[in-house]
């Protein structure tokens, strides 16, 4: 954690450490609390993408056959 003022007169140093990956991130604090996070912009979590398997594989007819049975052993019957 920097202060502002340390931030303000070192805000190359600090941009350089996170992209460099030498810090995760920094936290930027305004009369001792924390205030701000300086983050590395290709640092960011990417989120699942929906539909990435579409097309590697078949889903037979018969995938539901077995339903009433599945939702009996969730419920806690024995199917």
């Amino acid at each position: 954690m920097v202060n502002m003022l340390e931030a303000k007169s070192n805000l190359s140093r600090l941009v350089e450490a996170v992209e460099s990956g030498a810090e995760a991130e920094i936290v930027i604090a305004r009369n001792g609390r924390p205030a701000a996070k300086l983050v590395a912009v290709g640092r960011a979590r990417k989120r699942k993408r929906l539909g990435v398997a579409k097309g590697k594989f078949a889903v037979p007819d018969t995938i539901d056959r077995n339903e009433d049975r599945i939702i009996a052993l969730f419920e806690g019957g024995d199917g």
